[in-house]
């Protein structure tokens, strides 16, 4: 059987492979790698370029030591703004970020990579400037994107009916459609209604799957794990999706054909790729 985790970040100085073969343990078969913020990294090198070769590496030992399938996500972090200005300066940091843009968009274009992300605005309240300058860089991310046909996968403050139909209308300005918008970090606001009609990748706790299974199966789901030895098993586990999915199926919450959507169809639809390989 088939679970798919939308979304985790790993460390080398975390617990890296041994979180990844405790997803497998689990019952995990396929994990989206979602490019860690290192803005130290982005500001020696005034580029993204070296951080998301460090991701795709790092990919590839996961593919090694594992048996498990991991696609990988690039782009600049959106709360490295607030950083990078500091030593840069404003107008230096924004075209920094669109850069890496670029290169994150010429990633995906070689197929290294199957998405942008996670892009977007800070989480956490900013001042006008800031949420201005985030949208211009947004914006621009959405316009490679769509050049070379992947999904965008959005770093936002909290996710409401409201927030979903703006990122919506951005993307739509440049072209990009709602089902190629990825919102990380959801809530079960699953309907079209709710969420405009972009992507929803929920957070895997059970009262959000259970919610969300009650409206329907237009979801991902993930974990949002950060590897973070100071804070270890945040936000969730790297075995919740699967043990969770397990849980479920077992309990009659959850249908094999429901499971088959989320993990399977839901995945193949946004980023166009073949998990039956």
């Amino acid at each position: 059987m088939i679970i798919f985790e939308n979304h985790l970040h790993l460390r080398r100085d975390g617990r890296c492979l041994d979180a990844v073969r405790e997803f497998q343990k689990a019952g995990g078969t396929h994990l989206v790698l979602c490019q860690y913020p290192m803005p130290t990294l982005v500001a020696q090198e005034q580029s993204y370029q070296a951080c998301y070769t460090q991701t795709l590496r790092l990919a590839e030992d996961i593919r090694t030591a594992v048996n498990v399938v991991v696609f990988v996500v690039v782009g600049p972090y959106p709360v490295d703004l607030l950083t990078l200005q500091e030593t840069f300066g404003r107008e230096k940091t924004i075209a920094m970020m669109k850069k890496g843009m670029d290169e994150a968009a010429e990633l995906c274009s070689q197929g290294h990579c199957i998405a942008m992300g996670e892009i977007g605005r800070p989480h956490f309240p900013v001042d006008d400037q800031v949420i201005a300058d985030s949208n211009e860089i947004l914006k621009y991310g959405m316009a490679q994107a769509k050049d070379v046909g992947v999904p965008v996968v959005l770093h936002t403050e909290s996710t409401t009916p409201e927030l979903c139909k703006e990122l919506v209308d951005m993307g739509a300005a440049v072209g990009l459609r709602p089902e190629q918008i990825v919102k990380h970090f959801s809530p079960p606001l699953i309907t079209r209604e709710e969420n405009s009609g972009l992507m929803p990748s929920v957070l895997a706790s059970k009262n959000n799957i259970i919610a969300a299974l009650q409206k329907g199966t237009r979801f991902l789901m993930e974990t949002d794990y950060i590897d973070d030895p100071k804070r270890p098993g945040a936000v969730l586990g790297p075995k919740t999706v699967p043990k969770l999915t397990s849980t479920l199926l077992a309990h009659h919450l959850m249908t094999d054909h429901q499971a088959h959507i989320i993990h399977v169809e839901n995945p193949q639809t946004v980023y166009g790729i073949d998990l039956t390989e």
